[in-house]
């Protein structure tokens, strides 16, 4: 939230949810749902499904990162 100059206080207040669900979010102790995202989208003007898309495509990251020597010992089917 720095580069904004919003604390998550303030944020979660703009957006209608608990600090303590926001930082949780933030903190990676929670993941984000499509409440929270629908409440970002439409505070930041973002397309529905965007910050749920942010968190998928990171996950992905780093399964990839934590799995790359087993993914590659995987032999892909042939067509």
């Amino acid at each position: 939230m720095e580069p904004l100059d919003l604390s998550i206080e303030q944020m979660a207040g703009l957006v209608k949810v608990t600090p303590e669900r926001l930082r949780s979010v933030i903190d990676g102790s929670c993941p984000m749902d499509a409440e929270l995202d629908l409440r970002l989208g439409r505070y930041f003007g973002m397309t529905e499904g965007f910050f749920l898309r942010l968190q998928a495509q990171y996950a992905l990251l780093e399964a990839k990162r934590a799995l790359n020597s087993e993914l590659e010992s995987i032999v892909p089917r042939a067509a």
